[in-house]
């Protein structure tokens, strides 16, 4: 029997959105320490990359970075992902996007990944210079927020996950002979160590006594706030950036760093610095009188690896230039170690 068609036309229903869909989550993060000894902390390499929440649901990826921008079109490998989440309502996962040189990870070969915006472009690089994904945490599972569960509960359903598809890996943790493992990132020269408590809640947002990182040379991020002309090869160019770090609202001189930069890197750096009238700094640092010094708009953020902080929090001890960080917002840069 035919009854028709209703009254007020064919019935509709709502599309109703993933609550992953357009969710962020800003990263825990750890403070810089003498490395904690005991049953209750586990160890884990400290990878040189770029930390990226993965959320995965709908057979979808979404990737953002640490400063909450959408990075998913940069990677375009890390699609394959979504196989990891096909039996689950959802799953987030926190890690860190990697490039190797070799056998070895290479944030200065992921620099030519990271800032990429445009699809066709990420999908060429794909091909040359290829990422994996190294997960560390869960943070949603099936529908459900894991952030309160203790880390050793999180850990063991991530290790639960299928993990057949050489887009990820899970970060490998120790809990025994901890002079060794720095005795090989030493040797290595990798960036460093995190070490965790167990029984530590994920806290977004918070840099927590309850991870430790250790690294074997400083290295952190700072704020560019100008730069000074070079000398020799150099001359004519950019010589150094001159850096510093947030102490609340005042912009902290911290040292110069030219060493690191490329005679590429060191035009990608002119043309990203907005040329300012001021020097942001709340106090001027003092310049050699034959170089020329460019103030610049506080907005980039670099990562320097140094030995140690000089004076009064400046001048920092044989600094090389890592690499730009484009993941990191300027105001959240303050002084670390």
């Amino acid at each position: 029997m035919d009854f028709g068609s209703p009254p007020h036309g064919p019935a509709t229903v709502d599309a109703v959105a993933h609550p992953l869909t357009n969710r962020t989550i800003v990263p825990m993060k750890g403070k810089s320490g003498e490395l904690p000894i005991g049953d209750q902390w586990v160890y884990e390499l400290k990878w040189d990359g770029m930390r990226v929440i993965a959320f995965i649901h709908d057979g979808m990826v979404r990737l953002q970075s640490s400063n909450e921008r959408d990075v998913t079109v940069s990677f375009p490998e890390l699609q394959a992902l979504a196989s990891v989440g096909e039996s689950f309502d959802g799953l987030v996962l926190d890690g860190e996007v990697v490039a190797f040189d070799g056998a070895r990870p290479s944030f200065n070969t992921l620099q030519s990944r990271m800032h990429v915006t445009d699809a066709s472009d990420a999908a060429r690089r794909s091909a040359t210079t290829p990422v994996i994904f190294v997960a560390f945490d869960l943070l949603h599972l099936d529908g459900h927020d894991t952030t309160s569960l203790p880390l050793q509960n999180r850990r063991t359903l991530l290790e639960q996950l299928s993990n057949d598809d050489p887009s990820w890996t899970i970060c490998e943790q120790h809990d025994d002979n901890v002079q060794g493992l720095i005795d090989a990132v030493t040797a290595a020269g990798l960036e460093g160590i995190m070490a965790k408590n167990r029984s530590s809640v994920y806290q977004p947002s918070r840099r927590s006594p309850d991870w430790i990182k250790l690294k074997p040379r400083l290295r952190q991020e700072f704020v560019v706030g100008g730069w000074i002309s070079g000398q020799g090869q150099r001359s004519g160019g950019l010589g150094s950036l001159l850096v510093g770090y947030y102490d609340g609202e005042n912009l902290r001189f911290a040292g110069r760093a030219g060493s690191g930069l490329t005679q590429t890197s060191q035009q990608q750096w002119k043309s990203l610095l907005i040329t300012s009238a001021a020097c942001p700094f709340v106090e001027a640092p003092s310049i050699p009188r034959d170089r020329l010094v460019h103030w610049c708009e506080p907005n980039e953020v670099v990562e320097i690896a140094f030995g140690e902080w000089g004076t009064e929090g400046q001048n920092l001890r044989h600094p090389v230039v890592v690499g730009r960080r484009t993941d990191k917002s300027a105001r959240d840069v303050v002084r670390e170690h």
